[in-house]
């Protein structure tokens, strides 16, 4: 049974959620404020966390950067009753897996959290640990991009969406394809999310002008290494 932190400080709708997703075979362990959240999260094992944005004590932004300091492989997911484009974009910007507005229906959650578990189960990575891309070195096992004795240490996602670039390096990538094999939909959010993701790895890569991912409108990219 897949483990899912819960961090949603209204009671009423924590206490229906906890229990819908339990009767859907997950392990549900509910905080009711970011705070208590860290503190359950640092002293467990978790598959992934569904992350209120407004909590008090600690926000879910805050809360979210903070697993990803301790812990970058596991996913994440926003719930939030507001619909400001600013909350959405910082969402992404995070890392977030998917964003859900409230009122949603439960059963769409099971379907994203069913979702985002199979993709990480899903891409299988090279053998080797650890490997060259132009001037830098990839380390897949501890998320790591490191060149010239700078680290950059990656999330999850990150590690998975460059892994899936480098082995389709220097061809075209559909942005369809890459969307369902990373992100896996080819919707509004995902489409958001990849490119805030395709922004920031463009950023890693800057020092070695070897590589360059390169948009083609209306179809997809590049990731080009000389």
């Amino acid at each position: 049974m897949k483990h899912i932190l819960l961090a949603e400080d209204d009671f009423d709708f924590g206490s229906i959620l906890k229990q819908y997703l339990e009767i859907h075979n997950y392990t549900v362990t509910w905080a009711k404020d970011g705070k208590e959240a860290l503190g359950i999260f640092t002293n467990g094992q978790f598959d992934i966390c569904v992350l209120d944005v407004m909590m008090p004590k600690m926000d879910g932004f805050t809360l979210a950067e903070k697993i990803i300091d301790f812990n970058p492989e596991v996913p994440f997911i926003f719930l939030t009753a507001k619909k400001m484009k600013e909350d959405k974009i910082r969402g992404l910007k995070l890392g977030a897996d998917d964003y859900i507005s409230k009122p949603f229906e439960a059963d769409i959650l099971v379907l994203k959290l069913e979702n985002i578990l199979k993709r990480s189960r899903k891409i299988i990575l090279p053998k080797e640990e650890v490997i060259s891309i132009g001037n830098y070195e990839f380390d897949m096992i501890n998320h790591k991009l490191k060149i010239e004795g700078e680290s950059q240490r990656l999330t999850e996602k990150e590690t998975i969406l460059i892994q899936y670039l480098w082995t389709h390096k220097n061809r075209m990538i559909k942005r369809e394809d890459l969307l369902n094999e990373v992100w896996g939909s080819d919707d509004f959010f995902s489409g958001r999310s990849m490119d805030v993701f395709i922004s920031r790895l463009r950023k890693y890569f800057k020092q070695d002008t070897s590589i360059t991912i390169e948009s083609v409108r209306g179809v997809g990219l590049t990731f080009n290494i000389q």
